[in-house]
């Protein structure tokens, strides 16, 4: 009869000492074994890699919320024609096409704007070429479409504030919507960017990133169309929104050719988050209006389920 293996000792768990002293330092000795480990089974594959070469194993893809994310039945594929042929016929087809058409923006503020939202506005000003800026006055918003539509412009932004911070945008398309409600956060303006460089009047690049199921390209549509797609590439100004996990990062860059071979990004601001809170059919109408999608908290049951 062969003696029974004598079971592996486990480190001790940090959270049972009492003593804040001991547990720290018990913590701090497992933190740096683990580290050491994984420092030698980085180097030990490295040096597997060099000896077989091309028969060397393949590197393992980690798991993460992306990649793992639930199945989604509208999801669009490069290949799919009908959402091909929807979006060729949708409301922003003219903003895609050659010859693309120029988009007109108002922009505006809730009744009683703060310093802070109007410094967002005349940045946003300066990062979108075609948007000017008309004082809301006590207008209501359906009023502020009238406006708008009389005059010939494309779109309608709104910019809300809580306590004196920007915490909202809302995009209404125009003549005949759709609209967009958009929770803001993550706000920094240019002068908070260190390093930030001056914008220039050039019309900027667009890049959307992200955007991959039937409302994800609706949205992202959406927002590709608040700019001219008639960039001036002596400017070197890149705007970016890029959807992850459903948050919108929008960034504004310039990139700068250090040598012929090498570039980097300089930040020109401003810098926040968007997440879609509703897409509403039609032009704003908080009371009647139609909704296609609207954020429930009763949708958020797993972390790996995404709707852009």
């Amino acid at each position: 009869m062969e003696p029974s293996k004598a079971p592996q000792r486990r480190g001790i768990e940090p959270s049972l000492i009492k003593n804040k002293i001991k547990r720290s330092q018990v913590y701090h000795e497992q933190k740096a074994r683990r580290a050491t480990e994984k420092r030698k089974e980085r180097a030990k594959r490295k040096k597997e890699e060099e000896e077989l070469g091309d028969e060397a194993p393949a590197k393992k893809v980690p798991r993460t919320l992306d990649n793992t994310r639930e199945a989604d039945e509208t999801v669009v594929t490069p290949d799919d024609a009908e959402a091909l042929a929807d979006e060729a016929a949708d409301e922003f087809a003219s903003y895609y096409t050659p010859g693309a058409a120029t988009p007109k923006l108002l922009l505006t503020s809730n009744v009683h704007p703060s310093a802070h939202v109007l410094s967002l506005i005349d940045e946003l000003i300066s990062v979108l070429p075609t948007a000017e800026y008309h004082r809301r006055g006590t207008f209501e918003l359906k009023q502020i479409v009238e406006f708008a539509c009389a005059r010939d412009f494309t779109d309608v932004i709104v910019v809300n504030e809580d306590r004196k911070k920007p915490n909202g945008l809302v995009i209404s398309h125009l003549p005949d919507g759709p609209t967009m409600h958009f929770k803001l956060s993550s706000l920094k303006l240019a002068k908070d960017l260190p390093g930030h460089g001056k914008i220039t009047k050039h019309q900027p690049e667009l890049i959307l990133n992200g955007f991959t199921t039937r409302l994800g390209h609706t949205v992202g549509r959406q927002l590709g169309a608040l700019l001219p797609h008639r960039p001036n590439f002596h400017g070197r100004r890149v705007v970016t929104f890029h959807n992850q996990r459903d948050f919108i990062f929008f960034r504004h860059h310039r990139y700068i050719f250090e040598t012929k071979q090498k570039a980097r990004l300089q930040e020109l601001g401003p810098r926040f988050t968007l997440k879609l809170r509703s897409l509403q059919k039609g032009t704003f109408d908080s009371k009647q209006g139609e909704f296609e999608w609207v954020h429930k908290t009763e949708m958020d049951t797993s972390r790996r389920r995404f709707f852009l």
